[in-house]
């Protein structure tokens, strides 16, 4: 049997709900530039896609928008007026303390620059040895190359690593390395393992020692 090493978490829709802030923060940018407030695909989009992808798409609708200006913009905006509206998940810091001294914890999320100031503000920073953003690696979500990086940061295979992931994007990014994935609060995936809180990980077979 193959000892669990490394357990990877996604952030949005895992560690944090977080889909208010995502609510508030690309209707800010829209009001901004005068354009009419997400509709609620819009917001599902945004919720699971990168910051690049997500811009684009929700200024589809007025192409003649420079997207550099919006860029640009939103480079200038502080997020720290949005973490009021994100939750972290209430067993999280508890599952945390459980597993830091047993396994290696990191991050893979298509945040970009918002990650950090995330993990300083909820003092959750010294959990994770690597976090891994679309903004460092090379490639976002979902295509593998975080979850390769990390894998090699500690010098693990995949089948000694679990991934915590939400969202079809979360699916796919998992699948693409063999990860085996840890459905959150989501029955529809293809996963694994299904769970809709933190402490019941700790009974799934790979954490049962």
């Amino acid at each position: 049997m193959v000892m669990l090493k490394l357990v990877i978490f996604d952030c949005d829709g895992v560690m944090f709900d977080s889909k208010e802030a995502n609510r508030e923060y690309y209707n800010h940018l829209l009001s901004r530039f005068e354009l009419p407030l997400m509709d609620a695909e819009e917001l599902d989009y945004v919720h699971i896609h990168n910051v690049m992808d997500s811009v684009r798409h929700i200024f589809r609708r007025c192409p003649e928008q420079d997207l550099d200006e919006i860029h640009a913009y939103r480079n200038s905006v502080d997020y720290l007026q949005f973490l009021q509206f994100m939750k972290m998940e209430d067993d999280l810091l508890e599952f945390l303390e459980k597993t830091r001294s047993h396994y290696h914890l990191a991050i893979s999320t298509n945040r970009t620059n918002t990650m950090e100031p995330i993990l300083k503000i909820f003092k959750l920073a010294d959990y994770f040895g690597k976090v891994m953003t679309a903004e460092n690696a090379k490639r976002p979500k979902p295509a593998p190359d975080a979850l390769i990086e990390i894998l090699d940061h500690y010098g693990c295979r995949a089948e000694e690593a679990i991934y915590i992931g939400d969202s079809t994007i979360d699916q796919e990014h998992a699948a693409a390395c063999d990860i085996p994935l840890i459905a959150f609060k989501n029955k529809a995936l293809d996963a694994k393992f299904h769970v809709d809180n933190f402490m019941a990980i700790l009974n799934l077979p790979p954490f049962v020692k």
